[in-house]
């Protein structure tokens, strides 16, 4: 079983991660990824992206087109297990909607599982996959 330390440092750097999103900040983003040709991510409602360099490309195209994202994550469960650990969330997502016009927001929920792996340089990002929230609440 992980230390409360091992947890709160895996906590920190998904945090970043969201945080790297939110503000269209690419270097930290590049920073917070396992480089690595097994690294993985699926954005939502898309095909897997392998590999560090293709991650990379669709973070910037991604980053390039979103003129606003905030994240209100809950239901955030930490799992620490040696060198590898995940973090599964539900993103509650608030976004610029452009069918609402230049003050319109739109929403969305996703639910995420990012599994980090520790590194010399701390844990990095390994996997990431959210997919797309379609059912409701009373759902099983």
């Amino acid at each position: 079983m992980a230390d409360t330390a091992e947890r709160v440092a895996v906590e920190r750097v998904n945090a970043a991660f969201y945080e790297a999103f939110e503000n269209a900040d690419l270097d930290l983003m590049r920073d917070l990824w396992l480089d690595h040709e097994e690294s993985l991510c699926v954005h939502p409602g898309a095909l897997p992206v392998r590999g560090t360099p293709a991650i990379n490309r669709s973070w910037a195209l991604i980053m390039a087109n979103t003129p606003y994202i905030q994240f209100f994550l809950t239901d955030v469960e930490v799992s620490v297990r040696d060198e590898v650990a995940s973090v599964t969330c539900t993103e509650n997502v608030l976004t610029a909607d452009d069918r609402a016009g230049p003050d319109g927001f739109g929403g969305a929920r996703a639910v995420a599982t990012n599994v980090f792996v520790r590194t010399p340089d701390g844990w990095r990002l390994w996997i990431h996959h959210a997919s797309p929230v379609l059912s409701g609440p009373d759902h099983d």
